[in-house]
Parts: C-alpha cells; sequence; structure tokens
C-alpha cells in the first residue's frame, strides 16, 4: 500500500523547526520520498493533513510492558497468562499514545515481541531485555526473608521476568542465556532500587569481574549492556566496565557526567515514574520504606538533565511505569520541557531513542529509507509538548511500519 502526505507541516527532528510545504510518499514500510516539491504518484492514496504537523513515532526507551503492578511484589500472584493479557494492552496503549517503538528494559520475553510483529496483537516495535539479571540481596531479589528460594519461572509472574546471578561465571551463563531467549540487549543491575525490599539506595551491586562477564559476553554476540544504576559510584563502575547506557541515573555529579559524555555514554532519566509514584503509589500498594527512597531520588531529578546537558550527555526518552501508572507514559515531555527546548526534547525520544536501539537512520527521522513511522499532531509539538496526552487525543493519525494504527483525519 502507497500513501502520499500532502498539506502538512514537516516535523523532522534533525531540524530546530517545523517547515512547510513538504510532501511525503510512503510505499510498504518504509518512506520512499519527501520533497518539497510536489510529489507525483500514480499508485498512493493521497492524504490530505489539513496542515497538521508530520513527525516520526516515537522511541520510549524504558518501558516495562509486563510489569503490572506498581508494588511489583504482587507480580508473583500473577500466573503467565494473566501477565500476558495485561501486556497485550499496555502495549496497545503505548501504540495507541504515538509510541511507535519501545525497548523493553527487562520482562518482555521473544513471544511478546513475536506477537507485535505477526500482527496478533497491535503495539509498538519492540528491542527485549528478557529477563533482568542482578545478585542476590539487590534490586532484582524479590524473595521474602523467609524464603528458601524463587519458585520455577513457569507459573510466577516476578520470577519470569527478574533472574538472581552471583559471580562472573553465572552473570555470564545469565547473560548468554537471555541472548538464547532472543535478547537484543542486557539489563544489569548495579545499584539499589526504589522499588526493591531490602537494599539500601546507596548500595553498589555486582563487581566489577561481574559486570565485566556481562559485557563480554554481549559484544561478542552483538549486543550491549543497559545498567539501573542511581548513584556516581554505581554509575562510574559501570561506565568504566563498558556498558553502553546507564538507566535513571538520578543522582549522577559532574565528574560522572563528564565521564559518560567522555565514553559516549547514554542516560535515560525517567522523571515521571518519580513524580507518579509521589503522588499515587501509597494507594496502589507500595510501602513507606519504597516512597521513602522515591522522595530521595526524586530531589535530584531536575539537577541530573542540567548536568546531562551542559557536560553532553545524550539523553533518551524513557518513562518506567509500572502497573496503573502507565497513563503518564507522556508526562516526561513536559517535565524535561521546564528546563530544556522543546526540540530537544522531542529529540530524545526520537534522534537519540534511534541511536540507543541502533536504527540511525531508519527510526526517529523522515527521509528516504526510513521505516514508515509517522505521527499526523494537530498543532506544533515544539510550541505545546501538551500536544502528547495519554490516549492521544491531539495525533489525527498513527503510522506504523506504513500502516495506519489509527486513522481519525
Amino acid at each position: 500500500m502507497s500513501f502520499l502526505f500532502k498539506n502538512l507541516s514537516l516535523l523532522d527532528p534533525r531540524w530546530k523547526e517545523a517547515r512547510g510545504g513538504y510532501e511525503v510518499l510512503v510505499e510498504g514500510d518504509v518512506i520512499k520520498e519527501v520533497s518539497s516539491k510536489p510529489i507525483k504518484s500514480k499508485a498512493a492514496k493521497v492524504i490530505d493533513c489539513g496542515k497538521r504537523t508530520v513527525m516520526p513515532g516515537l522511541i520510549d526507551c524504558h518501558v516495562h510492558t509486563h510489569h503490572s503492578e506498581v508494588y511489583m511484589n504482587r507480580m508473583e500472584t500473577v500466573p503467565l497468562t494473566l501477565m500476558m493479557a495485561r501486556s497485550a494492552g499496555r502495549l496497545k496503549r503505548m501504540l495507541d499514545r504515538g509510541f511507535t517503538t519501545v525497548r523493553d528494559a527487562g520482562g518482555a520475553d521473544w513471544g511478546a515481541k513475536t506477537a507485535v510483529e505477526s500482527g496478533l496483537i497491535p503495539g509498538p516495535r519492540m528491542f527485549i531485555s528478557c529477563r533482568s539479571i542482578g545478585p542476590t540481596g539487590g534490586h532484582n531479589d524479590r524473595n521474602r526473608r523467609t524464603d528458601i528460594g524463587p519458585p520455577c519461572l513457569c507459573c510466577n509472574g516476578l520470577v519470569f521476568i527478574r533472574e538472581l546471578a552471583d559471580g562472573p561465571d553465572a552473570v555470564r551463563k545469565a547473560t548468554r542465556e537471555q541472548m538464547r531467549q532472543g535478547a537484543d540487549q542486557i539489563k544489569l543491575m548495579v545499584s539499589g532500587g526504589v522499588a526493591s525490599p531490602y537494599d539500601p539506595l546507596e548500595s553498589i551491586q555486582f563487581s566489577i569481574e561481574e559486570i565485566t562477564a556481562a559485557v563480554e559476553e554481549a559484544h561478542a554476540f552483538g549486543r550491549y549492556v543497559l545498567t539501573h544504576a542511581y548513584t556516581p559510584e554505581a554509575i562510574t563502575r559501570a561506565v568504566n566496565c563498558g556498558v553502553r547506557t546507564i538507566e535513571h541515573g538520578n543522582l549522577v555529579d559532574a565528574p560522572t557526567a563528564k565521564l559518560m559524555a567522555k565514553k559516549g555514554v547514554y542516560m535515560i532519566p525517567n522523571l515521571v515514574t518519580y513524580e507518579a509514584m509521589k503522588r499515587r503509589a501509597k494507594e496502589l500498594g507500595m510501602p513507606e520504606n519504597m516512597l521513602e527512597k522515591n522522595d530521595e531520588v526524586l530531589k535530584h531529578g531536575y539537577r541530573e538533565l542540567e548536568l546531562c546537558r551542559k557536560f553532553g550527555v545524550k539523553m533518551a526518552y524513557g518513562s518506567d511505569l509500572l502497573g496503573a501508572l502507565e497513563d503518564e507514559q507522556t508526562g516526561e515531555f513536559q517535565i524535561r520541557g521546564e528546563v530544556m527546548p522543546a526540540i530537544d526534547v522531542i529529540r530524545s525520544a526520537t534522534l537519540i531513542g534511534a541511536e540507543v536501539v541502533r536504527q540511525e537512520g531508519k527510526l526517529g527521522v523522515i527521509e528516504p529509507g526510513a521505516f514508515a513511522d509517522l505521527l499526523v499532531v494537530d498543532g506544533n509539538p515544539l510550541k505545546d509538548l501538551g500536544l502528547f496526552q495519554d490516549g492521544g487525543p491531539h495525533l489525527s493519525a498513527i503510522l506504523k511500519a506504513g500502516k495506519f494504527h489509527k486513522n481519525a483525519l
């Protein structure tokens, strides 16, 4: 199927502003032609955009499609059948919001990815980490203090999405196993976390040898490692071991930001999740000790954005919202828009996101040869980031891989 988009304002994130007078021809799942002159095509169906803004589909580099509970320990009572049913709804709603690509930062497996790719369920194109890997007693360890060990993963949603490994050899094996299962990238937990019961936020998890083992195996397989990390110490250890992206990073300081920039390591902040948890997580079951840790990292969020901008650390868009908080996925736009120009916020969810998932020139841009992932927006997002709202009320059309997921034009 071919579509010719006319009468539009084109927002390619490589530019600083939207430009009128352009037309875009889509053939199959790719963009065939982009021109400031009229495009001729006998086969294409003409789509009159009514002077709306056409831009690339959005990329969220930190989602958890299978994490359907805010208080994660409740996932142990969720069987895999129910977990996947919930995930199907979450994936569709992400696409409804204009996210045509997501990077799942732990939990989603090749089955979910295949279901989307084969059209069984609607959703964004997915880059999966399979089970995240962490050490005993760390952010990944949800066992009660009275438990002997975790049950099998076949009947427990919590165990299915996370794995424990101790020592370089065990981490190496766990990394290889995730890649055997189809992981596009490997997720490690290298510091304490907010939504975990026993580890201090400032704890450093995984030794240099353990992180290095995962990085070596990922590189050998043509993959890379992303790491959950909050403190300068944890971030520095991970960066020096060769990881490619840092998730969260709220407590980053100036020397650590400089190191990240020097090494070309990406930061994926998730400030909206801390804002949302502060307002809503208690009523959704999160214990007081976790809410206290949430307050601590929330205090440093805006400084993180400022430091990364100051020292040239590339920041991709990430939301990291669990359970019912998913409806705030686009809230990160407004948060970042308070301290960053709108074009930089949009670039984080397009150009930089494409770099993170290693799809430069294929995603996040509007040019010949790129995937036909397009949004038609009622207005100019550069003037109002609030146009990205839950449910996509200001998105008149959403095109993924050349097919309309939504068309209200």
